[in-house]
């Protein structure tokens, strides 16, 4: 591992030299790519010298960060993985690994990852200071810790929660395997998280969750709060809110996100609020279980959804919105709720996972998993514009007051200095 080692800049040095690493890093693919590039941007603004490595699909950065490119299969993007399989790629132990283990239902990518930056720091003549992981927990990066290279690790939650979530709302044996196999590489994140030495969190909840599914114990992993980008997430005065709209932003085909508690919640909602719409944020599967959810209940005419849009759109409908549902089951952190606090709009959220610490007072908090409380306090808002207003007031001065990239970034810095003395 001598090659790795070469890697390491001096440390005495500050500014430092960081590598963020990111498995899957564009803004679509979650929040792990909306992490990237605000932490990214706020260490630069204080000074640092950032490189994001990353595989596909990439990441949206500032112009000053520099995006190094490691390129995998990208099977999500191809039509069919059987046929995603070039000649080139038979000559990659890696590529074949991971176009393999997708093609029989698992999933390779943080693995995969993992080996092709161990091969790229070999290689490249970069140096760094300290290498930076956003959940990937790969086997790789044990390979660069041993070489003296300081590392942290971001665990946002333990995906153990996706897999438990999925496998209770699973509706047949077949569905429960393929639910297992393609969470297999939970095995190596555990393994992984207990033996790094420094871990990160977004929330209290997420550190209790962590020490939990990983048996690792709690004093070990720091919680630094996310931020919220209050430029980019701000009210528009401008814009006359449609007293009748309702706006989500979920993964409508994840059980974590709570859209079969949101669906039905609105339909009831219907019967005495015909004129009420749903603007979803996000791309259910065709024939998927949101689909066959919504055309069971019939009200397929009263909810449009709206995917790969811009912030900018994003921000446009919170403004011409009544109200934002957060229906999550679970959520490390929350950064739609948080965000579409950011914009003044009145939240109605669960308390899923580590939801109550982002929305504290100012937002109205019900049970998790329970369509009756999601529609009840929906109507109590829509019944009640002075209500509506005074929330979305004080949801707005919630985040400015505690939720910023800058004091992110300044406490990511400071287990920076930790992790190199």
């Amino acid at each position: 591992m001598s090659e790795l080692a070469l890697c390491r800049a001096d440390t005495r040095v500050w500014p430092l030299r960081v590598a963020l690493l990111g498995y899957r890093s564009n803004p679509f693919s979650g929040g792990q790519g909306v992490y990237l590039n605000h932490l990214s941007r706020a260490l630069v603004d204080a000074g640092h010298n950032v490189d994001v490595i990353s595989g596909e699909p990439y990441p949206h950065l500032d112009e000053r960060v520099r995006l190094v490119k490691l390129p995998g299969l990208n099977l999500f993007a191809e039509q069919s993985h059987v046929t995603a399989l070039r000649p080139r790629h038979l000559l990659s132990a890696t590529d074949l690994f991971e176009w393999f283990s997708m093609l029989t239902g698992g999933f390779p990518e943080p693995y995969t990852f993992g080996r092709r930056l161990v091969g790229h720091l070999a290689r490249t003549n970069r140096t760094y200071d300290l290498v930076h992981d956003n959940q990937s927990l790969c086997y790789g990066l044990l390979r660069v810790q041993r070489s003296g290279m300081p590392l942290v690790c971001t665990i946002h939650h333990p995906i153990t929660w996706d897999k438990d979530i999925a496998l209770n709302h699973a509706t047949s044996w077949g569905e429960r395997l393929l639910i297992k196999r393609w969470h297999n590489f939970l095995h190596m994140q555990a393994n992984v998280a207990r033996r790094v030495h420094h871990i990160v969190t977004v929330s209290e909840r997420s550190r209790q969750d962590i020490s939990s599914a990983f048996n690792i114990n709690p004093d070990r992993v720091r919680v630094i709060y996310n931020g919220i980008d209050t430029d980019a997430f701000h009210p528009e005065p401008g814009i006359k809110r449609n007293p009748w709209q309702i706006i989500t932003t979920a993964s409508a085909d994840q059980p974590l996100k709570g859209t079969q508690y949101l669906i039905p919640a609105f339909a009831r909602l219907l019967t005495k609020y015909p004129r009420l719409k749903l603007i979803f944020i996000g791309n259910p599967k065709p024939g998927g279980p949101t689909e066959r959810l919504i055309k069971q209940l019939n009200i397929g005419d009263r909810i449009q959804f709206m995917h790969g849009i811009t912030t900018e759109q994003i921000r446009f409908l919170y403004a011409g919105s009544s109200l934002a549902v957060v229906p999550s089951e679970y959520e490390g952190f929350g950064l739609p709720a948080g965000e579409a606090m950011a914009c003044g709009i009145p939240v109605v959220s669960t308390d899923g996972g580590g939801l109550p610490e982002v929305v504290g007072d100012a937002a109205v908090v019900v049970p998790a998993k329970s369509s009756e409380a999601l529609a009840n306090a929906m109507a109590d808002l829509l019944e009640n514009p002075s209500m509506r207003a005074r929330i979305g007031h004080l949801g707005r001065e919630h985040i400015l007051a505690r939720f910023s990239w800058q004091r992110a970034a300044g406490e990511t810095a400071e287990l920076y200095r930790e992790a190199l003395t």
